[in-house]
Parts: C-alpha cells; sequence; structure tokens
C-alpha cells in the first residue's frame, strides 16, 4: 500500500492572488505530491490549501511553503475575520493511507522543530502532536491571536514549542506557526425526506457527541438545568467525535443533518449514517441519502462497502470497483447528483492517469503488446498474470460458494477465502508491470555512456543492480502465486462441488506461474557478477519449483475425485 499523507495549511492572505500563487507554486513544483485545491476567501484574508503525497515529499513540501510564506506575508499589516497569529497560521499532517496518527504526529514535531530552526519562525505543535493535553487544542494555542504574541513569546509556559525568543523584527513579520497532525475529517450532510429544521435538529442533536442541554419541565422550551458551577448539563448524543446541525437547502428543498465527523476511527461514514438514519426513523423521518463535501480517503467508502455486505450475509472478497458500488447505493451518495469516485475520492484523484499499464489494457490488447517484436512484456509479466489468474479462480469459487443456497450459515468462512484471493490477484496484477519495469531498468543503465572509466564504472554498477533488481521480482512473483495453492486447495476441498473444476485450472495456473517466473530468475541470475547472491535466489527458485508441482499435483487428485 502507498503511505499518504495529506497537508492542509493555511495562509493567511485571501486577497492577494500574487503572493497566494507564489506559495501555491512552491507545492506545484514540489515532486512528490498533487496540490488538490486552493480555497482563498477575501473576508477571513486567509486561503486554505490542501495537497497530497508521500509522507517524505509532504513533509519537504510543507516546509518550503511555510518559508515562502514567512517571507511573502507581514503580518503587522494582517487583518481578516478569521482568528490567525502566522503567516501560516496552522499547518496539519493528515493520515490517508499507510501512516498512522502517531506517525504523522512524529513528522509534525519534526516539522516543526525544521521550521522554527531554519526558517527561524517559532512553532507550536497542537492537536495529536501536541506536547502537553492542553496544547491539543489548538484554540490555546492561538490563544490572543498575533497580538499576544509579544507577551506569550516571553512567558514561560506560554512560549512556542520550538523557536521560543523575544518578538523580533522577524518574529513580528512572520508571526508562529501551530503544526499539528489529525485525523481526516469527513464533513458530510445527509439528506431528509423532510422540510423541518426543526426536526434535522433534533436528530442532530440526538447523534452529535456534544448532544443537547438537559432542560427543566418541557425538553424543548424549558430553562436549561445548570450544575454547581453554573455550566450547562448536557445529554450527550450517540456519535463520539462529531459535531452536527439540521439546516434547509433552498437549492435541493431539503432539510439535512449536517455533520463533521472528526475521528473517522471511533465513528466510520458507514455507522453514521446508519445512527441518523436509527434516530430520524424514531422521529418519523426517514434520510432518503448522503452528500460528501470535499474529498474523502478510500478507505472510509471501502469500509463502507464491506460493512453493508456483510449486513447482508455476502462475501466482501470482491473486486475493489464492486465494493465502491455498494457503498455508493447503501449511503445514497447518487440522491442529489451523480457521484464520481474519480473526483471525490483523494487517491483516485492523485493517480497518474498518463502513466500506461499493462494491466490496464483490454485482454486482447494484452495478447497483441505481448505479441509484438518487444522484448517486454515477457515471460515474466506473463507469469505474473497467469498467477493473478489462479488467485481469481479460487477467489470466485469462494464467492460462488458464500452465496449457494443452502450454505448461508458458511457465508462468512467463504468471504474470507474470496478475501485472501482478492489480496494474492492484486498484488500479482501490480508485479504485472512490476516485471516489466525491471527490464526497462536494465535496458536504461546498458544505455548510460560508457566514454571514461568513471562511466563504465557507473554503468557497470547500475546494470548490476538492475539485473539484481530483475532477478529479485519474479522471485516475489513465484512467492505471492504460491499463496494461490492454499486458496484453491481449500476451494477443492470444501467449495462449491459444481465448481471444483474451476479451482483446479486455478492450480494449473498458479503452478505455470511459479515455474514461469523461476525461469527468469534463473535466466537473470545468470547474468549476475555476486554468485553468491546469485546462487541463494536460484536455490530459493528451485525449492518454490518443487513445492509447486507437488501442491498442484495434490489438487489435482483431490479435483479429479470429484468430477
Amino acid at each position: 500500500m502507498n503511505r499518504l499523507v495529506e497537508c492542509v495549511p493555511n495562509f493567511s492572505e485571501g486577497r492577494n492572488m500574487e503572493i497566494i500563487n507564489q506559495i501555491t507554486d512552491v507545492i506545484k513544483r514540489s515532486k512528490g505530491v498533487k496540490l488538490l485545491d486552493v480555497d482563498p476567501g477575501e473576508a477571513t484574508n486567509r486561503t486554505v490549501v490542501t495537497f497530497v503525497g508521500s509522507p517524505e515529499a509532504v513533509v519537504e513540501t510543507a516546509f518550503q511553503a511555510v518559508k515562502r510564506a514567512g517571507e511573502l506575508i507581514d503580518m503587522r499589516a494582517h487583518h481578516g475575520a478569521h482568528p490567525r497569529m502566522g503567516a501560516t497560521d496552522v499547518c496539519p499532517l493528515i493520515p490517508i493511507a499507510g501512516i498512522t496518527l502517531e506517525e504523522c504526529a512524529t513528522l509534525a514535531r519534526k516539522l516543526a522543530e525544521r521550521i522554527a530552526t531554519e526558517a527561524g519562525i517559532p512553532c507550536y505543535c497542537y492537536e495529536a502532536a501536541a506536547f502537553t493535553p492542553e496544547r491539543r487544542n489548538l484554540a490555546i494555542c492561538r490563544e490572543g491571536e498575533y497580538e499576544a504574541l509579544a507577551e506569550k513569546l516571553s512567558t514561560p509556559g506560554k512560549q512556542p514549542d520550538f523557536g521560543a525568543r523575544p518578538l523580533d523584527e522577524q518574529v513580528a513579520r512572520t508571526g508562529c506557526t501551530a503544526v499539528g497532525a489529525r485525523d481526516f475529517l469527513i464533513a458530510t450532510n445527509f439528506n431528509l425526506n423532510t422540510t423541518s429544521t426543526r426536526r434535522a435538529n433534533a436528530i442532530a442533536f440526538d447523534v452529535r457527541e456534544k448532544g443537547r442541554p438537559v432542560r427543566e419541565g418541557n425538553p424543548i422550551t424549558g430553562t436549561p438545568k445548570k450544575d454547581e458551577n453554573g455550566k450547562v448539563i448536557m445529554q450527550p448524543g450517540t456519535l463520539k467525535g462529531t459535531k452536527a446541525i439540521g439546516w434547509y437547502i433552498d437549492e435541493y428543498k431539503i432539510a439535512q443533518v449536517s455533520m463533521n465527523i472528526t475521528d473517522i476511527n471511533t465513528t466510520p461514514l458507514h455507522v453514521a449514517f446508519d445512527e441518523v438514519c436509527r434516530c430520524a426513523q424514531n422521529r418519523g423521518v426517514r434520510v432518503t441519502g448522503t452528500e460528501i463535501v470535499g474529498l474523502v480517503p478510500k478507505r472510509c467508502l471501502i469500509d463502507a462497502g464491506k460493512y453493508f455486505l456483510e449486513k447482508q450475509h455476502r462475501s466482501t472478497g470482491i473486486p475493489e470497483s464492486d465494493i465502491l458500488e455498494i457503498a455508493i447505493h447503501s449511503l445514497g451518495l447518487d440522491d442529489l447528483k451523480p457521484f464520481d469516485p474519480k473526483e471525490k475520492v483523494i487517491e483516485y484523484m492523485i493517480a497518474d492517469d498518463s502513466e500506461k499499464k499493462l494491466v490496464d489494457l483490454t485482454v486482447t490488447g494484452f495478447a497483441h503488446e505481448t505479441s509484438r517484436e518487444s522484448p517486454a512484456p515477457g515471460g515474466g509479466t506473463i507469469s505474473a498474470y497467469m498467477g493473478a489468474l489462479g488467485a481469481a479462480l479460487g477467489a470466485m469459487v469462494a464467492n460462488l460458494s458464500s452465496h449457494k443456497p443452502g450454505w448461508d450459515d458458511r457465508w462468512k468462512e467463504f468471504s474470507v477465502w474470496a478475501d485472501k484471493g482478492q489480496a494474492v490477484m492484486a498484488e500479482l496484477l501490480h508485479l504485472v508491470d512490476e516485471d516489466t519495469q525491471a527490464f526497462n531498468r536494465i535496458m536504461a543503465a546498458f544505455g548510460m555512456p560508457k566514454k571514461t572509466d568513471e562511466d563504465k564504472a557507473a554503468r557497470s554498477a547500475a546494470i548490476q543492480d538492475a539485473t539484481l533488481y530483475a532477478t529479485q521480482v519474479p522471485l516475489r512473483t513465484m512467492k505471492e502465486s504460491f499463496k494461490a495453492f492454499e486458496i484453491c486447495k481449500q476451494m477443492a476441498l470444501e467449495g462449491n462441488p459444481n465448481s471444483v473444476s474451476d479451482v483446479g485450472v486455478g492450480a494449473l495456473a498458479a503452478r505455470a506461474a511459479v515455474l514461469g517466473a523461476g525461469l527468469n530468475v534463473k535466466i537473470n541470475a545468470a547474468s549476475l557478477k555476486d554468485r553468491a547472491t546469485a546462487d541463494a535466489l536460484v536455490a530459493e527458485a528451485n525449492e518454490l519449483i518443487a513445492r509447486a508441482n507437488a501442491e498442484e499435483a495434490e489438487i489435482s487428485r483431490i479435483v479429479e475425485s470429484k468430477i
């Protein structure tokens, strides 16, 4: 899984597009990140920028953007409706895929230290990156805003976490920045079959974490109860990590429950949807669909799709696109207008559509591409695809078994095997292109200059590195393809007997994948100068070949006995 982090810096300039563009140009030029959104606000005099990428690239880009903003924005002349304390007011890191919130918090602290040390901008750390519980709250870090910095910079306990010093000309110009880490926030609206804002508000108060005031007498109009400290006593709602309110949308002629899910791990989108549905039904109202404002991580929709499949006692081991369709229809994401995952899912937004992949070709196109006079795609690529087909057949039989009439009590058992098949298939489809890329790396190394002794040494080293990689990739294909045997064997023993021949074919495909990739390991290993490494790789390949032959033979015996 690719590791993805989102960064949403807020810059204290929302009116001068020349300055805004100079800051965002830094992000556009950065490698490994993609700029998703630039949202300037004139009244707030603030621009919210969103970009995503690998953790390392995001942290580097964030530093460069914060540094540039500090050079361009003079806080001594800044005024706007939004609270602020620096040229870059806040800079949160948000885990999207393959990285935890705790890891983002560590990155945020290192980023804050670097901003203070190298750019000279003092930094507070907030939310998950905070060093003290109080500073988890951004409002505490930003208390008094820019105007209070002179006093805070010199007061122990109020000073920034990094770069604390008395107010000087540079800090007066740049202010301070709050660097933090937080979970992804989903902004969503649940559509209701009513025009009543009052009903929508009641449902919102039922579910939001804050809840509603406890009142004397009439629960709607009664006087709010207070504790001994004079604080209003609240009856908490049912959903942790959520904020919600009801409103009427003239554009759609309906009321909605508008919700921010601030902790998607505690309250996933599908859990919020079901709870709003339950509370709405209790009040005679029906949820007709969901509207997502902005972008959403893919995992939120995948988790939702699997959740609804499991409620139906259906297998979750189906293609990702099918799971997304289940999520879209179950949540009613297309209720008000068409929902296109390519425009709403972060991972799809940053995908490089210009990169041509073999796995995106049609079956006919793949065969034609293989048949051409170019040496790639070749046997290694075909082996990976054969392995993917073997795993796919195992997953298919698991799915058929999961939905077989009379086997309803076994749906979960087969769903687990189908999930395994999908995971193996996905990795092998990745290796389809990886094998061709490995060959291309060898060709690129051979194309390096060889005029001088230094050129020749560098070229030789590059050829050996590329050859080692081209030997390791088919070995990975062998190992991954071997996993298909376990799935096929289990389906041959326990799966739908009407499909036993399919897992037999799956085992044959897996065997062909292991043996075919093994040939690639051997031919590439022959070109390695490091013979100890080459011999070890070939020995491992030979062991896998022997085991694959034995596994396929056993599965074939089981299949033949059941036909």
